[in-house]
């Protein structure tokens, strides 16, 4: 990645408050906040990390986004799953490049990114074609064009099956997703993953007890709970405020036999 930036970047802006702001840098263009405002062409041609002003003398840094970053200011209709969640996914789907993944459904995109940058081909079945568009546009923003010949989105209803066979992985965002484990035993490989994000402990529940009479094994679930701490000169402290429940991720392997 070039270390300058230049237009049609995707960068943020961050002041001294920590507030961060989104935009894309275009010629002419410039970025308003109630602190003034700055001009893209002097951001332009910079290296991220650079410090500017505004006309009202705002001190921002200039960045481009990680991640996390981007999830959680990118366009959005259906609810997103949040880094803290995603970064377990990854792992416990234990992702590799090249791997074949179902995933339903997309929503807004955001395990898509995570999942596409890992290496995987992503087929996405997803009810609604506005989700399907966001999370298009959102993908491509982030990732740029090169891996969307890795990532097809169909409309369709998982809950009535899957067509593909041979997949490394199912990766599931559904209000019911006990309802498609029947269809993961004949689309996965053996020893493939199947995992499963679930908001409510009833929804895992069910899953679990599906999952306890199928064909897949070694089923566990666990959830990620984030508390930061507060650090000013000696005080040190937990945050009182944590992102603590947001999903219950199960994950369990298909057997052959």
């Amino acid at each position: 990645m070039n270390e300058l930036l230049a237009e049609g970047d995707l960068v943020q802006f961050l002041d001294n408050k920590g507030r961060r702001y989104q935009t894309t840098l275009r010629i002419g263009a410039e970025f308003h906040s109630h602190s003034g405002y700055l001009a893209h062409d002097e951001v332009i041609g910079r290296p991220e990390g650079s410090r500017f002003q505004t006309t009202r003398g705002q001190r921002l840094v200039v960045l481009r986004p990680t991640l996390s970053d981007y999830i959680l200011k990118m366009p959005r209709g259906a609810q997103v799953i949040y880094p803290k969640d995603i970064g377990p996914i990854l792992m416990l789907a234990d992702l590799a490049p090249g791997m074949r993944v179902l995933e339903s459904g997309v929503g807004s995109g955001a395990l898509s990114i995570a999942m596409l940058r890992a290496g995987a081909d992503i087929v996405g079945y997803e009810l609604r074609e506005d989700f399907a568009g966001r999370a298009r546009n959102n993908v491509e923003q982030f990732l740029g064009a090169e891996p969307m010949d890795r990532y097809n989105i169909e409309i369709r209803d998982c809950y009535e099956g899957i067509d593909e066979r041979g997949l490394d992985r199912v990766v599931l965002d559904l209000p019911e997703p006990w309802q498609i484990v029947k269809h993961a035993e004949s689309a996965l490989r053996s020893g493939g993953i199947l995992v499963a994000y679930t908001p409510s402990v009833t929804q895992m529940a069910l899953l679990r007890e599906t999952l306890a009479t199928s064909k897949f094994f070694a089923a566990e679930t666990i959830e990620v709970l984030n508390r930061g701490w507060y650090v000013e000169g000696q005080a040190l402290r937990p945050d009182h405020r944590m992102v603590a429940h947001t999903g219950f991720l199960t994950h369990a392997r298909l057997s052959g036999s």
